[in-house]
């Protein structure tokens, strides 16, 4: 593992930054390029500039350690029925007016990170705990880069797997050395319109459709994508068939895509939940597009959180939320009526975590 370079306890210093002309600072993590003074923090609030550079200031630092199922990520198609063990920071590179984890990602109190640990032991407390990986994920970990790397490296060295869970709002030079050691990712591509980004995220879209077609096309990370439906903001019929177009052409019909409900959160607590009927039509209307592997999410839908043989259309994977149930797929993950082979990364059989979350406490040992 690389040597960080510590300034005080949880703030090392950051590997993407220049000098700019004037004198300050320009963060080269994301699209933002955020260009600052000594003293003043970037848009993320955990990058900030000092004397010597650009710095991470919540390195070790955690709002907290959970054992999920994987298939809360949501990955469906990786290692089914596992156990995850997943955190998150503060602070976030988007500032989406409806962010569903806003009180993590909106935080601007670093008295919230109040669990700590080295990557050493996150991947340790993940084997204690039976998980089969370990994710980055309720804030974006594209922020916590440098933590995130040093994590994922420490997991690997044990043959824990990786993951990570973001907006996909990063540069292209930051890039490799972000997912060089990741083996999953869900990328929440949250709407299909500049004005979508502008407005609703204070981002951009092209640089989130620019990583996923690397991640695709450059890498070997298995690639989930979820859209979140928000009703008057991208649940048209045409939203919907835009997405579904480009993601063909883009992506291929392999890569799963998971279309979660909207509940009323954060700076959008008058936009009413997403209806599941407008969840079903979006998930038809991927399917007639021509995807494989289109999920509903965050509502109750057997039918449409399932995984079906792309061969011969058997139910392979039956779910009921986040547990597994019945599993008709043979050791090397084919289809045990067409012998048609399942997109993914497989285990030669299910978990058994059987939806379980739970908090996991680490003792601290980083000062």
């Amino acid at each position: 593992m690389n040597e960080r370079t510590f300034l005080e306890p949880g703030v090392v210093l950051g590997e993407w930054w220049h000098r700019t002309a004037d004198g300050r600072f320009q963060c080269d993590l994301c699209p933002r390029g955020c260009t600052l003074r000594p003293g003043q923090h970037g848009f993320c609030f955990v990058r900030e500039a000092r004397n010597e550079g650009i710095v991470l200031s919540s390195y070790g630092r955690a709002s907290g350690f959970c054992a999920d199922p994987i298939e809360k990520k949501p990955l469906f198609h990786f290692f089914p029925g596992t156990g995850v063990f997943s955190f998150g920071t503060a602070g976030c590179n988007l500032g989406c007016r409806f962010c569903q984890n806003w009180s993590i990602s909106k935080a601007r109190e670093m008295a919230l990170l109040d669990a700590r640990a080295t990557p050493e032991e996150v991947a340790e407390a993940a084997l204690a705990v039976g998980c089969r990986s370990v994710a980055f994920t309720y804030n974006d970990p594209v922020i916590f880069a440098e933590y995130a790397i040093d994590c994922a490296r420490a997991a690997r060295e044990r043959g824990l797997a990786t993951v990570v869970v973001s907006a996909g709002y990063i540069s292209p030079q930051a890039r490799p050395a972000f997912f060089a050691h990741i083996d999953a990712a869900n990328i929440d591509l949250k709407g299909f319109s500049e004005e979508f980004y502008r407005k609703l995220c204070l981002g951009s879209l092209a640089p989130v459709l620019d990583t996923l077609r690397w991640l695709r096309r450059e890498t070997n990370v298995w690639l989930e994508v979820t859209n979140l439906i928000i009703p008057g903001a991208n649940d048209s019929p045409d939203d919907v068939a835009r997405l579904c177009d480009w993601f063909v052409n883009e992506l291929g019909p392999d890569v799963p895509l998971h279309f979660t409900a909207f509940h009323p959160d954060y700076r959008m607590l008058d936009t009413p939940p997403t209806p599941p009927a407008t969840l079903k039509r979006a998930r038809e209307q991927a399917l007639a597009a021509g995807l494989r592997y289109v999920y509903t999410g965050n509502v109750y839908d057997a039918a449409g959180q399932s995984t079906y043989c792309a061969g011969c259309g058997a139910r392979v994977i039956e779910r009921d939320w986040h547990r597994l149930k019945r599993w008709r797929l043979d050791a090397a993950g084919r289809c045990v009526r067409c012998g048609h082979p399942l997109p993914g990364r497989f285990d030669a059989a299910p978990g058994r975590w059987n939806g379980r979350m739970a908090p996991v406490r680490i003792v601290e040992s980083l000062a």
